[in-house]
């Protein structure tokens, strides 16, 4: 393995626990971040959208809990919803909605468990 070769394994879980894409530097646009290595462009990432991302850590959290949220007890939900506000999920348009759905909760649970995290 060349040392690119190394460099590019070694950020591949950084990228895909953000939701992004790694493509060749040579593909990338303004938007994207070139990664360099020892003075060289080794590999781009494409950043997600802030709204795929909520998707994306919505998915991780189930994944790590290995079931889908909806069937977590009410204190993990309210964990859930704790990391989730400290990861900046809710300053995404309709991230209560979609952080509601997720949980099989309603919006007035998620802002319920979002106000007894701030009276903590």
């Amino acid at each position: 393995m060349t040392g690119n070769e190394s460099f590019i394994a070694a950020v591949k879980p950084l990228v895909d626990a953000m939701g992004g894409m790694m493509i060749p530097p040579d593909e990338a646009s303004a938007d994207d971040v070139v990664l360099a290595w020892e003075g060289v462009d080794v590999v781009a990432v494409r950043l997600p959208q802030l709204a795929d991302s909520l998707d994306h850590i919505l998915a991780a959290m189930e994944r790590k809990r290995g079931k889908p949220l909806s069937e977590l007890d009410r204190r993990s939900k309210q964990e859930v919803v704790r990391i989730l506000e400290a990861r900046g999920a809710f300053s995404v348009r309709h991230g209560v909605e979609t952080v509601a759905s997720a949980l099989g909760v309603s919006r007035f649970t998620v802002y319920n468990y979002l106000n007894r995290e701030k009276e903590s």
